[in-house]
């Protein structure tokens, strides 16, 4: 009876630090947006006219904005 206890315990430690690794490093990326993806690309395209970003950042964005979608 005590070896079934210990096999028992063992296996519940064993499974605890393999659900420990499971979650690590994780990364989730959430935006929730009231603007329209339109909206949103015209914002953009005035902060390059008007000099505030880089064409490379606007690029990127760009990227970025259509790739989540709506």
């Amino acid at each position: 009876m005590r070896l079934n206890r210990k096999v028992a315990v063992a296996l519940l430690l064993v499974s605890s630090a393999a659900f420990v690794g499971c979650g690590g490093g994780a990364e989730v990326n959430q935006h929730v947006s009231t603007v329209s993806q339109g909206q949103e690309l015209e914002d953009l395209k005035k902060a390059l006219d008007q000099g505030a970003i880089d064409p490379q950042n606007y690029e990127k964005l760009q990227k970025q904005i259509l790739k989540r979608g709506y």
